[in-house]
């Protein structure tokens, strides 16, 4: 299940790799990494653990507790079980919510979230979901439903005001998203302790509609990825979704969640959600 790409972990002599763009990143986050150097061709090849700011201090009970349960589903249990528990999703009221509230959004939780990023890229709950990772990642989505390359166009404008109302009403949404990406973190790093990539496809009709940045040569290129976009662990399922497939070897803690992490989540495809930036990709026509 270990995927090491000896393009991605050997440095080329004497090429100097191109930096992530200023307007794709903004100058803060909320992680232990700037977004220049988490979202470049350097953090491809040599990753590091990504942290964000204050999980480890707040839910550190939670990650003690799944230390000692050696079965994947029965750690998946317990970490519904505490968020459910933390966030109080079963008892809004608890989180303040105001009974008969108009336009309630009680119900918008990280399971939600995952359910319409699933359903809909391009989505309210995906735009929750691009605005979290800007928030906690510095890296500013690419596109939603169209080109978000012009900051303040009407594209832009519409994306915001979709995730505004992602997140309007809802208890601390994006903190869930947050405990979530740190779980996923901890069953990688449980499942897989020896590896540091996975060989990651995904099938496109158009290339010319991502942001190339430098081409290498005819199959292998530089490209600027949305801050979030799916990937397949299977070569054959990305082929179904266009008449070429990107090869990308994405670094483990750019995973933000996994088909396998949660039962009855993003079964479809084995689907594997990657956080942007950055990556040398290799393109082959099916």
């Amino acid at each position: 299940m270990c995927d090491i790409d000896t393009d991605i972990c050997r440095a080329r002599d004497n090429v100097a790799d191109p930096s992530l763009p200023r307007h794709a990143r903004l100058p803060i986050n909320r992680c232990n990494l700037p977004a220049a150097i988490l979202g470049s061709l350097t953090f491809q090849r040599s990753p590091t653990a990504l942290a964000i700011d204050g999980i480890d201090s707040l839910h550190r009970p939670l990650f003690d507790l799944l230390d000692d349960i050696d079965e994947e589903p029965e750690r998946a249990q317990r970490f519904g079980g505490y968020m459910a528990a933390h966030f109080r999703l079963a008892n809004p009221e608890d989180a303040g919510l105001t009974s008969g509230q108009g336009q309630s959004r009680a119900k918008a939780s990280y399971l939600r979230v995952l359910r319409g990023w699933a359903f809909d890229p391009d989505g309210r709950e995906a735009a929750v979901l691009k605005g979290w990772v800007e928030s906690r990642f510095g890296l500013m989505p690419r596109h939603h439903g169209d080109s978000l390359r012009e900051p303040g166009s009407a594209a832009w404008q519409r994306y915001v005001a979709m995730r505004a109302q992602g997140l309007y009403g809802t208890n601390a949404l994006e903190a869930q998203i947050d405990l979530l990406y740190a779980y996923c973190q901890y069953e990688l790093a449980r499942r897989f302790p020896r590896c540091s990539h996975l060989r990651l496809y995904r099938g496109v009709n158009r290339l010319s509609g991502h942001e190339i940045i430098t081409e290498d040569d005819a199959d292998s290129k530089v490209v600027l990825l949305n801050n979030i976009s799916s990937f397949s662990r299977s070569r054959e399922r990305a082929g179904e979704f266009g008449d070429s497939i990107l090869s990308v070897a994405v670094p483990m803690a750019k995973l933000a969640f996994f088909s396998q992490l949660l039962p009855g989540m993003l079964k479809g495809e084995d689907e594997h959600v990657v956080i942007g930036g950055l990556y040398r990709v290799r393109l082959a026509t099916l």
